[in-house]
């Protein structure tokens, strides 16, 4: 095992001028304050992707903290990632389990499907990872160029619009609470810096939940936050595991998600290459591989599907300290708020139109991801080529436009996928014959 992990050595520079490099490590209480801090970063996505798909947001929480420490050891520590619950499954999990109360913390009663169709979404991650080793990233960039991979990630939000809105329509006071929500949370993002804007989610979930709390339970309007099974639960247990079930419809409508994580881990590591000045090319493959197998680990005890956080790439473009000790530090942090109900217990306490509010800012960033990816790339859209290509997927996805065989169902999202997959590989037949 020596020879598979890099030589630390402590780490003897300025830290207000020189970063701190990814075989690096700080003291140990510097590395513990910084573990935490990361596993903050992360907490506000990864609790709310659960609550979404009705998944068990204490395990989903238990399993990041696990599958960041594989991820270490499988990438022999040399890439600094976190993983937490991809909001990239959120549209699939619903349309393959026929999920209705998303928003509301109410357990996914076909929760089984979800996860035998995560596993399978892993495994092909994990075969994507392997070709990588064995081929390099050259394929992704021809089969996923950035007008494809900007419309994928947009219909992932626009896909699930619907389904945030319509948790609170009808309900005055829930409506306005969603709203407040996204006003804190778009006020921390604008009107801070650093660190802070960061945590916008969790921050921003934190400042909703304190004005429902005295508006609800100190004003006496609308349903105040019941603390009592909060009260009620026990501080260290485990969370509920669930055994997959492999359902052949599932499998086809979630699977193909492994396409987007390939292109949203190629571009968070490509990101921190950059930052840190650190050729992480060769370790491309092993990270695909680990995040593979994170994700199948993941879904085979019944929690959501795995991916590398851009949040912590946020944090550590911030801190500028890139030690892969640190991560191992927020993993372990992770498992113990995952072993812990009464930690869930509050998470439970979330009221729904606060989980709307925060969905509806959840949703609408990954569109806008989307829309990002186009602008970085500079697609050019006077080709129509692209044009038709972006076009067409984005309509496919937003209007749920589900291609069945036989007794397989696509789902929208992934309709649009293969829609957007299929008609760049067409069309790009002009460009070879020009």
């Amino acid at each position: 095992m020596s020879n598979w992990f890099p030589k630390w050595r402590p780490y003897q520079g300025d830290l207000n001028r020189q970063p701190v490099g990814t075989n690096e490590y700080l003291p140990a209480a510097q590395s513990a304050v910084l573990g935490i801090q990361h596993a903050f970063a992360m907490f506000g996505a990864t609790v709310l992707a659960p609550f979404l798909m009705g998944f068990d947001p204490n395990l989903a929480i238990l399993m990041s903290g696990i599958c960041t420490i594989l991820f270490f050891i499988m990438t022999a520590g040399r890439v600094p990632s976190y993983l937490g619950s991809s909001f990239a499954f959120i549209g699939v999990v619903i349309a393959a389990t026929g999920y209705t109360a998303s928003g509301t913390g109410a357990p996914n009663l076909n929760l089984a499907v979800a996860a035998g169709g995560i596993m399978a979404c892993g495994v092909l991650y994990a075969l994507f990872g392997l070709m990588v080793m064995a081929t390099g990233t050259k394929w992704i960039e021809k089969l996923m160029p950035p007008v494809v991979t900007g419309a994928v990630v947009m219909i992932i939000g626009l896909n699930l619009a619907p389904v945030t809105v319509k948790g609170v329509m009808g309900n005055n006071f829930n409506m306005w609470m969603s709203l407040v929500t996204v006003m804190c949370m778009g006020s921390i993002a604008v009107f801070t810096k650093g660190l802070t804007q960061r945590l916008l989610l969790l921050l921003g979930l934190l400042l909703a939940y304190l004005i429902y709390f005295i508006v609800s339970n100190l004003m006496s309007y609308g349903t105040p936050i019941n603390f009592a099974p909060m009260q009620q639960a026990a501080w260290f247990g485990l969370p509920t595991f669930h055994s997959p079930e492999f359902s052949a419809n599932a499998m086809l409508i979630i699977a193909p998600i492994a396409l987007i994580l390939v292109a949203e881990n190629l571009g968070h590591i490509k990101a921190v290459s950059a930052m840190t000045g650190e050729n992480l090319d060769p370790h491309i493959g092993k990270a695909f591989v680990a995040d593979g197998v994170a994700t199948t680990l993941s879904g085979a005890v019944g929690a959501p599907g795995m991916t590398t956080y851009g949040e912590n790439i946020g944090v550590m473009a911030v801190t500028r300290v890139y030690s892969t000790i640190v991560f191992v530090i927020a993993g372990v942090f992770a498992i113990f708020l995952g072993l812990s109900p009464k930690f869930g217990a509050i998470i439970h306490t979330i009221p729904s139109a606060i989980l709307t509010g925060a969905s509806i800012v959840v949703f609408g960033l990954i569109t806008i991801a989307g829309a990002k990816i186009w602008i970085e790339n500079k697609v050019d859209f006077s080709k129509n080529k692209n044009l038709m290509v972006a076009a067409v997927t984005i309509i496919l996805g937003t209007g749920d436009f589900a291609l069945q065989f036989g007794q397989f169902n696509l789902g929208g999202i992934g309709t649009a996928t293969f829609a957007a997959l299929f008609l760049n590989f067409i069309f790009s037949l002009k460009d070879k014959e020009a």
